[in-house]
């Protein structure tokens, strides 16, 4: 992989103990983060502010098709990894085929989760696992008309069919 951030669920596992047994808050988020944009920067950016440590749990290529279907992701993963890694606010990345990381969560544990508020408590996956651990949950204040899906239509209201390939 082109970055220390981004690993596998086993090496991840070890360092988010090595972290906890240092004291360490853990926090954990997930998305597909397919056209990296201001909105995700601010999210992420806020969650990476509930701890010591932000480990984002990406949807990989299979996941998001099965999520968002077979136009998507726009972006391959292994590329939108190398972009999140790229961001000082993140500590690791990792890949999960499942629609959700429920499995993932489990295996950390984070002292921390954080959605997007758009979801009410009750709808994060993981949000049980990680309170009954004495963790908490997070909600962060989506960014008004900023979205992937936003930018992708307004790419397709813009050029249709005739996309520019410059």
């Amino acid at each position: 992989m082109t970055s220390d951030k981004i690993c596998d669920w086993a090496r991840l596992a070890d360092q988010v103990n090595l972290l906890k047994k240092a004291g360490r808050t853990i926090v954990f988020t997930n998305g597909c983060f397919d056209l990296l944009h201001a909105g995700h920067v601010r999210y992420l950016t806020a969650a990476r502010e509930q701890g010591d440590a932000l480990v984002v749990g990406l949807n990989s290529d299979v996941s998001v098709q099965r999520i968002k279907g077979t136009q998507r992701p726009i972006v391959p993963q292994a590329q939108r990894a190398e972009v999140l890694a790229a961001l000082s606010c993140i500590d690791y990345v990792t890949f999960f085929d499942e629609p959700d990381p429920l499995r993932l969560i489990s295996r950390l544990v984070p002292h921390v989760l954080v959605k997007g508020a758009d979801w009410a408590e009750s709808d994060i996956i993981g949000a049980d696992e990680v309170k009954a651990a004495g963790g908490r949950v997070v909600r962060v204040p989506v960014v008004p008309a900023i979205s992937t899906t936003e930018i992708i239509q307004r790419i397709v209201r813009r050029f249709g069919s005739d996309v520019p390939l410059q």
